[in-house]
């Protein structure tokens, strides 16, 4: 997708702070974080929502969730039960969606958190 953030920020087009990347993923710092660790993690591969997608992403879909607890880990999310993180996705604009790229929140760090994390999520 020519006019889509996440692809120009997965391509390198457009600069980010990136926590992670390989073949599939690229992970990087949300520019409005929400909690003391507030990453974004997207595929590669454009799909616009959880809406658009099918059985044949069921392979890349779990492998994005088993690396999700190390990136988070890597990142500053405290391990055990007494700490932990949140995993967030919005689908479409009734879902809270504002990017029309697949992603993920990866949200922790010591609690409270402010601002629409804490209030909306």
């Amino acid at each position: 997708m020519t006019n889509c953030l996440f692809c120009k920020i997965a391509s390198g087009e457009i600069p980010a702070k990136i926590a992670y990347q390989d073949d599939d993923f690229v992970v990087f710092h949300d520019i409005n974080p929400v909690a003391p660790v507030h990453l974004l993690m997207i595929p590669r591969k454009h799909l616009t929502s959880m809406q658009t997608v099918t059985d044949a992403d069921a392979g890349w879909l779990g492998k994005m969730m088993v690396r999700i607890p190390q990136i988070a880990l890597d990142n500053g999310c405290n391990p055990g039960a007494a700490g932990g993180f949140r995993v967030l996705v919005n689908s479409g604009k009734e879902g809270g969606q504002e990017v029309d790229h697949l992603h993920v929140h990866i949200m922790g760090g010591a609690r409270p958190w402010s601002g629409r994390a804490a209030i909306n999520v």
